[in-house]
Parts: structure tokens; sequence; C-alpha cells
């Protein structure tokens, strides 16, 4: 660390012994900053500040029913192409800036330079912007801006109707385009249903699976054809063994009326009754009491009718003995069900021939109804896809028609302009006060540099131990400089004309700092 500090006290040393050489260079630099500052042309910054208004009352409105653009990306792709060769070009139109140039080269410069000066500053989640452009001429600056600004409003609005237009454009042309495509192939459909009238395949799947359809049923109706003649073989033998006619003492009394049927039906609600009450009372409860002795009424009511018809029916026998004999109802009934059976056994044997047909027709068609499904299944892909495409294309063109109405009939982007184009009063370019304080530095930053360089390059010995570490010898001793009054009388007289250089230099600066902020008509 002594070292080091030691290094730099000798760095300080040398420097100082050439202060003269670094007073010199702040002086040069001074005088040549000094007038470079003062030559420079003003120029003066024109601004102008615009807000872009997205958040329209229509867009959650109009949600589904037109198309949304995307304003927020549309205002942040103007910004970057603001100052794009086109529009560089009708800036220099509006202002008549190409006037001034004489050649292509020049025009091209013309076009590079107002590039350069053009500046546009905001940020796309505000939607807060503000142009600028910066020029000598304070009136031409003004005309910039507002050129600037005039561009940056339309284009924005033109280029969403430009969009709208193409893309109306488009759809119709799709549109036009799926229509033929539909055309033709309803033609191929129907040219293809003529062509292959009677053989063309069912709703019910392709041929594989309409022969296994064909197979269930012809096994499921071969099953009910046996079921059906087994049921015949058993009622031939049942009527086998019946007797024609009976004996009608033989049969057994009707003893069933109308009305046991109603006094039947009436027990069996009371008897529910009862189960209902018993899971709630016991037996000895007078509502289960009163619900027993009802039923028991009944029952008696019962068995004395079927008494009555009993005696009535032995009286008729004891009054008629020839009609004893009568057509036994069982050998009727089993003759009726025979007949019925014979003719669902020929209807079903009918069937199983149909069946049996259809699936040899089927059959022998083998190689031409698969390649008949395959063609139509293609034909009807492709007519199902064009017309799920147009019918798209349809809606997509009425709502890009209900966005272009909106467009024109509304403005769903606002500019506001928050500021016009203004000049400012005081130059924007060179600020002067700031370019003239930091001169005097860079001449003293000039001066220490060369004077250390001069330093680095012819090194001075002022201390012992430079000496010891440069030699690697011990010093016997050190003799002084003895000053004489002569050498003091002239390093007195250095020293004030370094003060007075100093001095004027600082007068020098105080005096162009006062001129440029008090006096000077642009400050």
């Amino acid at each position: 660390m002594n070292e080091q500090i030691a290094q730099l006290l000798g760095i300080a040393r040398g420097v100082w012994r050439r202060r003269w050489l670094v007073l010199g260079m702040t002086w040069l630099v001074c005088i040549v900053g000094w007038v470079w500052i003062y030559l420079l042309q003003n120029e003066y910054r024109a601004q102008a500040r615009v807000y872009v208004d997205t958040q329209s009352l229509l867009r959650p409105l109009l949600q589904g029913l037109a198309i949304q653009p995307n304003f927020e990306q549309q205002v942040a792709m103007m910004t970057r192409t603001l100052v794009s060769r086109p529009n560089l070009e009708k800036v220099a139109r509006m202002t008549d800036l190409d006037l001034r140039a004489k050649d292509p080269k020049a025009l091209e410069a013309l076009y590079a330079d107002l590039a350069k000066r053009i500046r546009l500053e905001g940020t796309t989640r505000e939607n807060l912007y503000t142009i600028g452009f910066v020029h000598a001429n304070p009136d031409l600056s003004k005309r910039v801006v507002q050129a600037l600004l005039t561009i940056f409003t339309e284009q924005s609005l033109g280029s969403t109707r430009r969009d709208l237009t193409n893309t109306q454009k488009f759809l119709d042309d799709q549109i036009k385009s799926y229509e033929a495509r539909l055309l033709e192939k309803e033609k191929q459909i129907e040219e293809f249903k003529r062509r292959n009238v009677g053989q063309m395949p069912g709703q019910g799947g392709g041929f594989f699976a309409r022969v296994e359809a064909l197979d269930q049923s012809l096994r499921e109706t071969r099953l009910q054809l046996e079921e059906a003649v087994n049921r015949k073989k058993q009622l031939e033998q049942q009527l086998a063994e019946q007797e024609e006619t009976i004996s009608a003492p033989l049969l057994p009394p009707p003893v069933t009326t109308v009305s046991n049927s109603l006094i039947d039906n009436r027990i069996n609600a009371l008897q529910t009754q009862l189960d209902n009450l018993r899971l709630r009372f016991t037996d000895l409860h007078p509502e289960i009491q009163r619900v027993k002795g009802l039923i028991a009424s009944l029952q008696e009511q019962k068995a004395k009718e079927e008494e009555a018809a009993r005696a009535a029916e032995a009286a008729r026998a004891k009054e008629n003995p020839v009609a004893a004999k009568a057509q036994n109802p069982v050998y009727q009934q089993l003759s009726i069900a025979i007949a019925e059976a014979d003719a669902t056994v020929a209807s079903l044997r009918a069937r199983v021939r149909q069946l049996e047909q259809q699936r040899a027709e089927l059959l022998r068609k083998v190689d031409l109804l698969p390649q008949l499904e395959n063609e139509l299944a293609q034909l009807m892909r492709d007519y199902d896809i064009y017309k799920s495409n147009y019918t798209a294309l349809l809606a997509r063109r009425e709502s890009a028609m209900m966005t272009g109405e909106v467009e024109a009939k509304t403005d769903t982007v606002e500019f506001r302009v928050i500021d016009p184009p203004r000049v400012d009063t005081k130059p924007a370019w060179p600020n002067r006060p700031l370019l003239i304080s930091v001169t005097p530095l860079g001449g003293l930053g000039a001066g220490i540099a060369l004077a250390f360089l001069l330093v680095q390059l012819r090194p001075t010995v002022d201390t012992r131990r430079q000496l010891r570490e440069l030699t690697g010898l011990q010093p016997l001793g050190v003799v002084t400089r003895v000053e004489t009054s002569a050498y003091r009388q002239r390093q007195r007289r250095l020293n004030l004309s370094y003060a007075l250089g100093t001095g004027l230099l600082v007068m020098a600066y105080g005096v162009l700092m006062t001129y440029y902020l008090v006096l000077s008509p642009a400050a």
C-alpha cells in the first residue's frame, strides 16, 4: 500500500512539474472548443402528443358478431413503421423538402436525415405517444411534426379498412370457389346414384355389417320357426288326448259370478288395509277389529252366493237332462291354437326364405357392393368437407361485412391530440452552457493525460527510495539544493503567471456562461 501511495505521489510531482503544459493544453482545448460551440447552429425541437383510445363501447357489444381487430398491435406496428421509406417520402412531399434535392443522391441523404431526426416516444400500455423532430428551422420542424401526426392517424384508419376490404375480397373469391366445388360434387353424387340405381348401399352400415345383420335375423327367424313347429306338435298331441264332446253334469259348476268378483276385490282391499294397520297398531286396536269384522262379513256373503249358484245349476241339470252333452271348450281352444300355429309356421317359413334370398343376393355382389360403398363414402366425405367450409366462409363474410359497417359508421379507434405541434423557444441543440462547462474539464483532462504520458516516457528520480530501488545501492547521503533570492523571485513570477493564466481561463468561462445564460436571446 505504501509503495502504491509513493508511486502516485511521484506521478503527481512529475505532472506538477509540467503544469504549464497542462495549462497550455487546457487553454488550447478551451479556445478551440468554445469557438466550435459558438459556431454551432441552433436546432429547435417541435413535438406533439397524441392519445390512441382503443377501448370502444361497441367492442363488447359486438363480441362474436363482428371481427375484433387487435388495435393495440396495429398501433404498435404503426409506431415501428412510422419512419419507413414510404412515410418519409410522404413527409418530404407534404413539407416540400423534396424540392431541395437536386439529384437522387441528395434525395437519399434527405430521407436519411429525416429518419435520424424523427423521434417517436411512448408506451403501448398507456397508448400515449410523443412525436418529435429537431431542425434548425423552427417552422420546418413544426410542419414535419404536423405531417407525421397526420400520417400516424390516417395510416391507422386506412390500414384497418384496407385489411377489411382485402379480407372481404378474399372471402368472396373463396366462397365462389367452394360453391363451384359443391355444385360439381353434387352432380357427381347424383350421377353415381343414377348409374347404380337398385344397387345403392343402405343406411344400415357397410357390406359386412349388412351380411352380419342378415345372418343374425336369419338365425333368430329359424329359431322362432323351430319354436313354432314344436308348439304346433304339442298342441296336436294335446288335441288327440281330448274328446270333441263332454257330458254337462261332469262340468264343474260355474260358481264365479260378477258379484263374487266384486266381493273378492273388496276383501283384497280390506286385507291390504289390515296389513298397513298392523304395521302401526296391535291386533287389539279398534280399527283393526273393525276391518276384521268387515272381512269376515264379506267372506260369509261370498260363501252364501256360491252356495246359491250351485243349487241353481243343479236344478237346471235336473230339469233338462238332454243338454248333458255339450261341445268340449278345451277341444275348441286347442283347434283354434293349432290353426294359429299353422299360420305362424307358414309366415316364419316365408320369412326364412326371403332372408335366405336376400343373403344370397348380397353374397353374389360381394365384389361390387364394397366398391360402391367406398366410392359413395368418398364422395360424401368430400361433399361434407366442402359444405362445412362453405358454411363457415359464409358466416365469416357476414362477420366481415358487419365489421366493415362498424368501421365505416363508427370510430372504433379514436385519436386524441393532447398537445398540438409546437416549437420550444429554447434550442434543443446545442446545450451551450453544458458544452462550455465540459470543455475546460476536457482540456484539463487532456493536459493531465499528456503530462502523465511524458512522465512515463521521461521518468525522474525524486526520492532516495526511488534511487535505491532503481540502483539497488544504499545512498550515503543527500545534498539539498540551495535556492538563491533570484531563483525564488523567478519562481514567484512563474507562480503568479500560472495563477494569472488560470484566473483568465476561469474569467473567460464566467463571461461565456453569463452571456449564454443571461444575455443571449436564445437563453
